[in-house]
């Protein structure tokens, strides 16, 4: 392999400006709609989702047709421009429906490879913001598993669906295929359960006697799904990322003005250690999270290691972050008033999606070829 050829697959690990332009109609949006006392007053209601949120995010920043072709109606971007939305909707946690839906059902339909019919139509409702799918998986399923989920029928009970209750479409894996499911429809029923992270509900989808469109046989349809995880995980780790950037910099920002012996309680030299070491932490995250967003977007044969990577680190950061944003908030960071709480909840919970660290860790030492811990 030449020099150019090794250069012309490096990673780009920064953002260029149309990044940063998508970056800032996010942020701007979310700070106007999704700020903290509105998301904590939304979990406490039945559902967190502000449908007109969504709307103003997918349809109009056109957020969630950036993986969908401009033919079907998407932006024509790529992961990287995704991995920025996630990022803010990290550091909002924001209830929106845009890993599950605009980036792993739609990875999935794409990868079918057809375009036509019922998957480009539905491609195209995504794209456009009228319609949400999820994959009727639990949510902690990681891509390795994706062959194994192509099993049974369509009369089935799934435990643990994120995001199934405000879904229109539910894609569900059989051993006949891939099958696109109206969740409206007879013989289907979505009960809510209590998960830990109220910014994103958890379901149980009962198919008794539904009825679905067949998008793919199960072999083709095995596929797809396992691009459609690897791809939320590889952009799970772009969530994290934004959520501990966000615990680092209110934690910094609390110290700062939380003055105790007539002195900032930021200027005491064991908290100054523990978040100098948390925004090291960050920093590498950061750059963990870039490049799997980067080997995602290039369709590089390195991403899965890149994924593997990112969410075996990323995971745990987003925790660590959380946790240290709680402890040095003191006693308002315990309240239900602060928003504190929502961050700690969203990592923990992301910790386990799409597959654990150690999971991960595991992948690691498969794709390079050395023993496992």
């Amino acid at each position: 392999m030449t020099a150019q050829t090794e250069a012309a697959h490096a990673p780009d690990l920064l953002y260029s400006e149309t990044e940063e332009d998508l970056r800032s109609a996010v942020r701007s949006l979310l700070a106007d709609r999704a700020d903290a006392p509105t998301v904590i007053a939304a979990i406490e209601s039945d559902t967190p989702y502000d449908l007109r949120l969504w709307e103003s995010l997918a349809a109009g920043i056109g957020a969630a047709g950036l993986l969908v072709p401009e033919k079907l109606g998407g932006q024509g971007a790529s992961h990287r421009e995704a991995a920025v939305v996630l990022e803010e909707l990290g550091r909002s946690v924001a209830p929106a429906p845009y890993l599950t839906s605009a980036v792993v059902a739609t990875e999935i339909l794409l990868a079918l490879g057809t375009q036509d019919g019922p998957v480009g139509e539905l491609l195209g409702e995504l794209a456009a913001g009228r319609k949400v799918a999820v994959l009727a998986l639990p949510f902690a399923t990681p891509a390795a598993d994706a062959a194994a989920a192509m099993t049974g029928t369509l009369e089935r009970t799934v435990a643990g669906v994120a995001e199934a209750a405000v879904a229109d479409v539910l894609l569900v894996p059989t051993a006949g295929g891939l099958y696109a499911v109206d969740r409206g429809g007879e013989g289907v029923g979505v009960e809510s359960l209590v998960p830990l992270d109220l910014t994103r509900p958890l379901s149980t989808v009962t198919l008794a006697g539904a009825t679905g469109i067949h998008l793919a046989e199960a072999g083709p349809g095995a596929l797809a799904v396992e691009k459609g995880l690897l791809s939320g995980a590889g952009l799970l780790a772009s969530e994290q990322l934004g959520l501990a950037e966000w615990c680092l910099t209110e934690t910094v920002r609390h110290t700062r003005e939380r003055h105790q012996f007539n002195r900032p309680v930021g200027s005491f030299q064991s908290l100054k250690h523990r978040m100098a070491q948390l925004w090291l932490e960050v920093v590498s995250a950061r750059a963990a999270a870039r490049n799997a967003a980067d080997a995602l977007a290039a369709g590089s044969p390195d991403a899965p290691l890149a994924v593997a990577v990112a969410q075996a680190y990323c995971s745990k950061v987003a925790v660590h972050a959380a946790e240290e944003c709680v402890q040095l908030h003191g006693g308002i960071g315990m309240t239900w008033e602060h928003p504190a709480h929502l961050y700690l909840k969203r990592a923990k919970a992301d910790s386990i999606a799409y597959g654990t660290a150690g999971r991960h860790r595991e992948a690691v030492a498969e794709l390079v070829e050395l023993p496992a811990p």
